[in-house]
């Protein structure tokens, strides 16, 4: 066997691979190989091939790794694995509150919601103490009162906001997700880190077959959806309040929910609900 088949065997053991996976079980691996400079798609005969736009590298290791990025059913994922690798600042970041708080959820957080909803919520990325530790979107910190109260008052809910994801609370028609989907120290992502990360929300995106809406939640959170729609920022500009016909959607955007935010009047809760007021109103036409 040469060294490269060895590599990928031993990947193979790793990841412990079936035979014969089903539909559901069949993933796509990046397996990462030092001595080759860069990284290697060791692909299983019964596995979905994918294409130059969907590669993702990961940066030297001393050992070979394979890291599962999730393509089911042949389409990239729209989550990333819990030990994500693809931004080293956010990956060490997150192994860092790993070791000094064991019992919260630090790993990317999942969006929340199901596909079948025609609204989508984008925010900026987890807070530190509110979905990094709880592992749902905008829970446990004060964005997601007001985020939260505005979705109730508009139909989006049922059940109760307790501020904690065991709270019983589902989203009716809506789904929220992030730009960025681990916690970025200070709550400012990169560059980079958000243009890695936009492939999960494409891929979000794409899974949502009666999307209607988009709502996003500050200037990050606007340009990136601009993005994955193929579209460049400059030309849809940014404005609380303002929509654009995207992509067979349509795109509102808001100032971000964030203390900060409504603490200094940029952004009031009549503000706020006026653009979900625009959203469920494009809804129920």
């Amino acid at each position: 066997m040469t060294e490269t088949g060895e590599r990928q065997s031993k990947c193979e053991r790793q990841i412990g691979l079936t035979p014969n996976p089903s539909p559901v079980e069949r993933r796509v691996f990046v397996v990462h190989v030092p001595t080759v400079g860069h990284g290697l798609f060791f692909l299983p005969t019964a596995f979905h091939f994918i294409t130059k736009t969907e590669m993702i590298f990961l940066l030297a290791q001393d050992e070979p790794q394979a890291v599962e990025v999730g393509l089911v059913h042949g389409h990239a994922a729209a989550k990333p694995g819990r030990n994500c690798p693809l931004c080293p600042r956010l990956m060490a970041f997150r192994e860092d509150w790993r070791r000094s708080e064991p019992t919260w959820f630090n790993a990317p957080v999942p969006s929340f919601g199901p596909t079948t909803a025609r609204l989508l919520i984008v925010g900026l990325a987890p807070g530190l103490q509110g979905a990094n530790r709880t592992g749902r979107p905008f829970t446990g910190d004060y964005a997601g009162v007001l985020l939260y109260d505005t979705l109730t008052r508009f139909d989006f809910t049922r059940g109760t906001y307790g501020a904690h994801p065991d709270d019983g609370l589902e989203l009716v028609d809506a789904r929220i997700t992030n730009a960025v989907r681990c916690v970025p120290p200070e709550n400012k992502p990169t560059g980079p880190e958000i243009a890695t990360c936009r492939r999960f929300l494409t891929a979000t995106i794409a899974e949502m077959p009666n999307l209607a809406a988009i709502v996003a939640l500050g200037r990050i959170a606007h340009d990136t959806v601009v993005a994955a729609y193929g579209q460049r920022p400059k030309t849809i500009a940014f404005g609380h309040g303002a929509s654009h016909a995207l992509g067979g959607v349509t795109l509102f955007s808001s100032y971000h929910c964030s203390r900060y935010n409504t603490n200094t009047g940029v952004l009031t809760p009549e503000m706020f609900r006026a653009v979900f007021a625009k959203a469920r109103a494009l809804l129920d036409a």
